[in-house]
């Protein structure tokens, strides 16, 4: 059995999960440093587990169903309702601010919450509607940084009793129930246990060596599981963690230089915007140590470019679903890097310690190296499925030969060295006109004719859930619209050539960073309907 010392006495770590223990552990060891930074404010780790515990005690009466929510973004009352509720031995669920009114009735109806959290942006969402449907109990920013007030529900008896340490929790108690992004109808919960967790971040150790001295930026929504890494890596190591306002994601090398950040992990989108600004210059974080990104394909000429800026940094590139926690493939970037064929992306790599990866065919078994097929995952970092959706859980967590394993509905192929490769979503595969087009292929050809990350195909106009054709978007390039299709001519057959390649002045982007493809497709049925309209 492993215990680790400490000043308040022994910590048994074999049989204690709860993701909040490493955090107190070190604010025992660590107290007088900085565990979280919001702007200029900072909070030590004796300040911040102080603001915890207080937040658990509130929290520790009304837990039933287990549930809390965090109706937030990246923010100081978001991390400490994270930590408490994990302290007080429930399951955060994050709630994103942007999600509709109706939305978050319906979550609030299903998930049967005993507490809400809310930061001062979730405070405004809290119409009389929702607040009736909200749980009884929700806690909304107080006077003082970090406090909390009772804005619904009867005040209950606060003690300190039991909330010294974190409330013992085992491998199968539930962490954090996390919404995929973009889903439609049903929203899908991904339930991830604490023994998945504790999977993800001891593999990390494996390679990366985070310590009291990082400095971490969160460049992530609490609705983005990114942020875990980020929240739990740091914290666990006694490091700090630097939270990203708005403001900061537009111009992220700036904010590395400013706080001299240690480590980096987001999604690759983030890097197209820093070009946009300009900041991506030769040796312009020479800070950075450890880079990773994750969430979507890295193009090549973006690790390029990044090596060069973080001269002092390792790049990896991480794959993983939601399903699977995280992340649980691997790729380090060098000069001579590995990518994926001519989609100028880097590979995904080899699978984690505990994890496995295949590529199966449609029979769901397994195919040979080189052969395309969906990707597969399987071993300790799989989630339990998806929250009150039983058949849905089923099916993408197929048991074959008494293994359990994850359909990612992600394509790929495996080399002949044991590298396994990205070839987009199996869902963005469309068929048109009576060929099968992968959009990624020429989202790729898109991106190196305008020169930018920030270029797009989406399949439009469809009828009857039949794409009719395509159209492409870019943005922050140099090119015009009849260069690119100049370009695309020559390296794409005519039926994957977009129709109407259009200039934008700002990629959408969702909540995790991603380019938003169904916000361009609402873009273009608004536009539909005024054409419509003005007939």
């Amino acid at each position: 059995m492993i215990r680790i010392s400490s000043k308040s006495g022994e910590y048994d770590v074999k049989h204690d999960f709860n993701i909040a223990s490493p955090f107190n552990r070190a604010a025992i060891e660590f107290p007088e440093r900085n565990a979280l930074l919001v702007g200029s404010d900072p909070f030590t780790y004796k300040a911040l587990k102080q603001k915890v515990q207080a937040c658990a005690c509130c929290l520790q009466p009304v837990l039933s169903h287990g549930r809390i929510g965090i109706l937030a973004s990246r923010s100081t009352e978001a991390c400490i309702g994270i930590l408490a509720t994990s302290w007080a031995g429930g399951t955060y669920v994050p709630i994103g601010l942007k999600l509709p009114k109706d939305r978050l009735i319906e979550l609030f109806e299903m998930l049967k919450l005993d507490a809400l959290i809310v930061d001062k942006a979730g405070e405004k969402l809290l119409a009389a509607d929702v607040t009736a449907a909200a749980p009884d109990t929700i806690l909304a920013p107080g006077e003082h940084r970090g406090d909390f007030r009772l804005i619904k529900g009867s005040p209950v008896l606060a003690t300190d009793a039991g909330t010294d340490e974190p409330v013992k929790v085992g491998a199968k108690h539930t962490a954090y129930i996390e919404f995929t992004s973009g889903t439609t109808g049903k929203p899908k919960g991904v339930m991830v246990s604490a023994g998945a967790v504790a999977s993800y971040l001891k593999a990390m150790e494996t390679w990366y060596d985070f310590g009291p001295e990082d400095r971490a930026a969160e460049t992530c929504d609490i609705t983005f599981d990114l942020s875990v890494h980020n929240m739990l890596s740091t914290w666990k190591a006694g490091g700090a963690l630097h939270i990203m306002r708005p403001l900061d994601m537009i111009a992220p090398a700036r904010f590395v230089r400013a706080h001299q950040i240690t480590t980096w992990l987001a999604v690759p989108s983030v890097v197209a915007m820093t070009r946009k600004t300009g900041g991506l210059s030769p040796d312009s974080m020479p800070s950075l140590r450890i880079s990773l990104f994750c969430g979507e394909p890295l193009p090549v000429a973006t690790a390029e470019d990044w090596v060069k800026a973080a001269p002092n940094s390792i790049v990896d590139n991480i794959y993983g679903p939601t399903e699977a926690t995280i992340a649980c493939l691997r790729q380090t970037w060098t000069v001579e890097g590995r990518q994926t064929g001519s989609r100028a992306i880097v590979a995904i790599g080899e699978p984690y310690p505990g994890m496995e990866a295949e590529i199966v065919g449609p029979d769901g078994q397994p195919v040979e190296n080189g052969d395309a097929g969906e990707i597969a995952l399987a071993g300790a970092q799989l989630a339990d499925g998806y929250f009150q959706q039983p058949e849905l859980t089923a099916a993408r967590f197929p048991a074959r030969n008494g293994k359990r394993w994850y359909l990612t509905g992600d394509r790929g192929y495996r080399d002949e060295d044991g590298i396994f490769h990205h070839l987009g979503r199996l869902d963005n595969q469309i068929k048109l006109h009576g060929h099968r087009v992968e959009l990624e292929e020429i989202d790729t050809r898109l991106r190196k004719a305008a020169g930018t990350d920030m270029a797009v195909a989406v399949a439009w106009p469809v009828s009857d859930g039949v794409a009719e054709g395509l159209v492409g978007f870019y943005s922050a390039s140099q090119h015009d619209s009849q260069q690119i299709r100049d370009y695309l001519r020559s390296v794409l057959p005519p039926h994957m050539i977009p129709a109407r390649i259009e200039a934008i002045e700002t990629m959408p982007l969702n909540a995790n960073g991603k380019i938003d493809r169904n916000a361009l497709s609402r873009r273009l049925e608004a536009e539909q309907v005024e054409l419509e309209q003005a007939s």
